[in-house]
């Protein structure tokens, strides 16, 4: 049943404010996915915070002009489902990748972060983008090791002199004196 233009236009403006604050887009081409196998892949997508639609690819290029993701536009071809991140940038990927590994006709075709457009072999590198929590500890890491280096030179000496004088008095213990 084809939509009617308020309704086309009420979809161009939904699609266009989730990509307007989005971190990243997964165009997945769907064909041959059962309609049970769409709504298990649009649950898992809704746990993880991804926005996911299925769209026209006319009425998505309006919807994504004047976005970060407008680049995708000419692209967009055959049958695809966008998915969106709106949190975290990998998000939508790790989606897409977890269920084509056991649905092989969902099938990647194109990635964005916000920029340049990536094939949809790229889809592993984007799905191992850490989340937030993730980076942060990472940084944290990184920022507390030369710290620990510190600590560890400074208390070296002392824990050196511990064990000397604990092993003379072992030693001496040994003798009898």
């Amino acid at each position: 049943m084809p939509l009617k233009l308020e309704d086309k236009q009420a979809l161009v403006a939904e699609v266009g404010a989730v990509a307007a604050k989005a971190q990243s887009v997964v165009a997945a081409e769907y064909r041959g996915l059962t309609v049970s196998q769409m709504t298990e892949l649009r649950s898992k997508a809704r746990a993880q915070g991804v926005y996911m639609r299925v769209v026209k690819n006319t009425l998505a290029r309006k919807a994504i002009s004047g976005t970060a993701f407008e680049s995708i536009g000419p692209k967009l071809k055959g049958p695809l489902v966008l998915a969106f991140s709106r949190n975290d940038p990998g998000a939508a990927a790790r989606v897409v990748k977890d269920f084509a590994k056991g649905n092989e006709k969902l099938i990647a075709t194109l990635i964005s972060l916000g920029g340049p457009v990536l094939s949809g072999k790229d889809l592993d590198k984007v799905a191992s983008l850490p989340t937030r929590e993730q980076a942060l500890s990472q940084l944290l890491g990184v920022m507390k090791a030369p710290i620990e280096k510190l600590v560890r030179m400074l208390a070296a000496p002392h824990t050196k002199l511990v064990r000397t004088i604990d092993a003379v008095r072992a030693q001496k213990a040994a003798a009898g004196v």
